[in-house]
């Protein structure tokens, strides 16, 4: 937890998909203080066609290695998430070659009642975590 759910468009290698996950989870458990084994992420791939992300008229350029992260976590401080924000960009641009006007994200907070890892408990309530 956090859960991470990455929209791209079709085409990118395994080995670039490996990639972009293990730096978006390296900045994850820097900036908000999760365990290292706290890592829930999953790839959709969309054809070119089925995927349209524009700009809110804020004047960004998007390419066809655009990447959207949505987030839905635990409350984070605000810190945390402008930290996330600015890590994110820096790391996939340096690691991975996309630049930050390729980088959308957005977080959905939630509550601990609203979270099961498995065996039909949920782990923040029951004391398990």
């Amino acid at each position: 937890m956090p859960l991470l759910r990455f929209d791209l468009i079709e085409g990118r290698t395994d080995d670039e998909v490996s990639r972009l996950l293990d730096t978006v989870h390296r900045v994850v458990v820097e900036a908000f203080k999760v365990p290292e084994r706290d890592r829930y992420q999953i790839v959709h791939q969309h054809k070119p066609a089925h995927f349209i992300v524009q700009d809110t008229g804020l004047g960004i350029e998007r390419s066809d290695r655009l990447v959207v992260i949505s987030i839905t976590s635990r409350p984070r401080e605000q810190e945390a998430k402008l930290t996330f924000y600015r890590r994110v960009t820096e790391d996939l641009e340096q690691f991975c070659g996309i630049t930050p006007n390729d980088v959308m994200i957005s977080i959905t907070t939630n509550g601990d009642a609203d979270w099961s890892f498995g065996n039909g408990r949920a782990q923040f309530i029951s004391g398990d975590l």
